[in-house]
């Protein structure tokens, strides 16, 4: 395989975010102007409670691969999410330290520096919106922020029956869930994923039905795509165009059903592996999508 290659594939097995173990750190009341995230779904379960984050992990990358919410220009990045700064996070002096236990650094260094809690992607169950949902609740009574958790869901729920309204009348096809990982391969989503519990939400059918890991994704051959007929096809883009764009040219693609048909469409970025806002961002891109189908 070239290294072009392995490099997107490494890059898609280091998105996948490890299954932690939750833990919580018994403290005094938290400052929450002074919180670090190391991972991308609490950085996103903390602006869903109107808390900006003093520092997040990977700042460029989760704007190629998380785009929203948009980070404010005051957070400072702490270094990679498996190797975060501890010198530079000691330094910043925070109150709590939010990470998935299992991917970078112990809990026991965390708790060197500040109280730490980590936080699951999904359970056993496979319903990685449910436990994003119980997450939300488990901080906002650490940082004492549960009217904003409870105001958040709610427009949260409202927000799932508008677009199940909204897409009500659609002609039922399976949608199929991708991301380009390079000109050979590409991930899709499926069962245990975010996605798919939102879609179970909405009244769709997801179009993969084939084996996933742990957070409901997978990657496959661009060769395995040609098999899906009669669906409605999203690639989420992740600053890819160039790729996009090789692809688009090759005779394997342009031979798929969903490009014949035109029933592909290419939607801005949304985290695979996010929480509540990922999950309404997919919502927006999707109904987008499919009405312009």
């Amino acid at each position: 395989m070239p290294d072009f290659s392995r490099r997107r594939l490494l890059m898609a097995m280091a998105l996948s975010p490890l299954l932690p173990a939750f833990s919580i750190h018994a403290a005094a009341a938290i400052d929450d102007t002074r919180i670090i995230s190391l991972e991308w779904l609490p950085t996103e379960l903390l602006m869903a409670l109107g808390v900006k984050p003093m520092g997040v992990a990977e700042m460029y990358n989760y704007q190629l691969w998380v785009g929203e919410p948009k980070l404010p220009d005051t957070t400072v990045d702490v270094g990679l999410r498996t190797e975060p700064n501890l010198e530079l996070m000691m330094q910043m002096r925070p109150s709590l330290i939010l990470y998935s236990a299992g991917y970078g650094p112990s809990a026991e260094k965390f708790n060197r520096i500040a109280p730490a809690m980590g936080f699951a992607f999904s359970d056993a169950s496979g319903r990685p919106l449910t436990v994003a949902r119980q997450s939300l609740m488990q901080l906002a009574e650490r940082i004492d922020r549960v009217p904003q958790a409870q105001r958040h869901l709610a427009e949260f729920d409202t927000f799932i029956a508008d677009t199940r309204t909204r897409l009500a009348g659609r002609k039922r096809r399976p949608v199929l869930l991708m991301s380009l990982l390079d000109a050979r391969h590409a991930l899709v989503f499926g069962k245990g994923s975010l996605f798919l519990e939102v879609m179970n939400e909405l009244g769709l059918e997801n179009a993969w039905q084939g084996e996933t890991n742990f957070w409901g994704s997978a990657v496959i051959g661009l060769e395995r795509l040609a098999t899906m007929k009669n669906v409605d096809a999203i690639c989420f883009a992740h600053g890819d165009d160039n790729l996009m764009q090789q692809v688009s040219a090759m005779p394997l693609w342009q031979a798929m059903d969903f490009v014949r048909q035109k029933r592909f469409r290419r939607v801005p970025q949304v985290w695979f592996y996010g929480a509540t806002p990922s999950a309404m961002r997919f919502c927006r891109s999707l109904a987008g999508a499919l009405e312009s189908l």
